[in-house]
Formats: C-alpha cells, sequence, structure tokens
C-alpha cells in the first residue's frame, strides 16, 4: 500500500508537470492537494515520508482525529477543507485547517469570520460555485456569485482568493473548468481549484491553481456501508 501510494504520488506530479508543459504554464504553478479523506494515518505517512506536504479533508472531525499528529512529525504541512461544512463547526474548522474551499451561503461565511477573528487565523477561502446548477449539490449559483462575493469581501471582509467547482459526474468537465476561470478573471480572483483523480490535467489545461486528488494517489476507497 505504502509503495504503491508513493509511486502513484510521483505519477500524478509527472502528469500535472507535463499538463503544465503543454498548457504553456509556468512549471510548478498547480499545487497538489492529496486527498486523504478515509485513509488512516499510517496510509498518510508514506506520501508525507515521499515530501507531499498539502493535504485536504472533507470533514472536520476526521480531520481532528489524523492530523494533530502528523503535524507533530512533519513540519510545513498545508490542510485545505474541500468538504461541506457545518457553521456549528466552524470553531473547529479554522482552529484544524489552513485552507478553506467549500463557502457557499452567508450563514457559513460570516461564521468562520467571527472565528478567524476570535482566533486571529484569517484563512484563505475558496467561494464553492455549482458549476453545473445541480440543486443536490453545494455551491453558490453562477449568477449569485457577485452579490455572494461582494457580501464575502466587502460587507465581511473575508479573504477570498478563488473559485472552487465539482463539475457535474455525467458531463465533460471542461466547460465548467472553463466558466470557473472566467467567473475567476471577472471577479479578479487569482485561484482555481478545479480537477480531480479523472480530470486534473484537463483542469492543468484550462488554469486550475490547485487540483484535488485523492484515489489516484491513495487508491480505491472502502466507505463504510
Amino acid at each position: 500500500m505504502a509503495e504503491t501510494a508513493v509511486t502513484r504520488l510521483t505519477s500524478v506530479r509527472s502528469d500535472i508537470a507535463a499538463a503544465e508543459q503543454d498548457a504553456q504554464r509556468d512549471a510548478g504553478c498547480v499545487t497538489l492537494i492529496a486527498v486523504s479523506k478515509t485513509f488512516e494515518v499510517d496510509d498518510i505517512r508514506p506520501v508525507l515520508e515521499a515530501g507531499q506536504r498539502v493535504f485536504g479533508e472533507n470533514r472536520v472531525q476526521e480531520a481532528m482525529s489524523k492530523w494533530p499528529d502528523l503535524r507533530s512529525e512533519f513540519d510545513g504541512i498545508e490542510l485545505h477543507l474541500i468538504g461541506p461544512l457545518q457553521s456549528n463547526k466552524a470553531k473547529e474548522a479554522v482552529a484544524t485547517f489552513d485552507v478553506i474551499h467549500t463557502i457557499d451561503r452567508e450563514k457559513i461565511a460570516k461564521a468562520l469570520k467571527a472565528e478567524m477573528d476570535k482566533q486571529g487565523r484569517p484563512l484563505p477561502c475558496f467561494i464553492q460555485v455549482n458549476t453545473g446548477e445541480e440543486p443536490q449539490k453545494a455551491g453558490i449559483g453562477p449568477r449569485e456569485l457577485e452579490s455572494f462575493l461582494k457580501y464575502c469581501r466587502d460587507e465581511i471582509g473575508l479573504n477570498v482568493v478563488g473559485l472552487m467547482c465539482i463539475p457535474p459526474v455525467d458531463e465533460a468537465p471542461g466547460p465548467h473548468f472553463a466558466l470557473l476561470e472566467k467567473l475567476a478573471d471577472r471577479h479578479g480572483l487569482s485561484k482555481l481549484s478545479m480537477g480531480m483523480s479523472s480530470d486534473y490535467d484537463t483542469a492543468v489545461g484550462l488554469g486550475a491553481t490547485h487540483v484535488r486528488v485523492g484515489s489516484a494517489i491513495f487508491g480505491t476507497r472502502d466507505y463504510p456501508a
């Protein structure tokens, strides 16, 4: 398992470098977020030993159970929250994570800002955009982005650095990535969190600054029944 994860990590890094070159982008301009959700400390440690320092988790409680021990072993870890967040977990999220990717409503934005002020941690944040306008999926609609961004940045002073999306599973991801890039450019945002294990090379070609790659590094997940 450990050997496989490290081998896969090397392959993903090579793919990202090739995609950067193909897109005539600067080498190393894309940040690889290794998505370690559902994997245990012993699965993650070899990837850390191989030099990876940026990781993503979906759940606050799960991250709190794993990362304090790993942070005590390894310097320079940067932990990204890439899953949905409830406002009652804002305190723990701000204390545990270094970057938040999934802000999509005023209630959570306000709760996070209050905790960041209280803890003295003005974390970088991404707004999640529901590019496919899927009713079952989290994210702000593209048409609502301008007013929501104004609320986050201007009214409450949240440190919004970019946009994030998860394209519909049954559609080609490229148009969704292109839309997110267009929206970010329109609103003066420099960072794009887009692309996962199946499509990160496409995302890099369309301007991603952060790709969220899990199973292509750690292998197939065993979700609880």
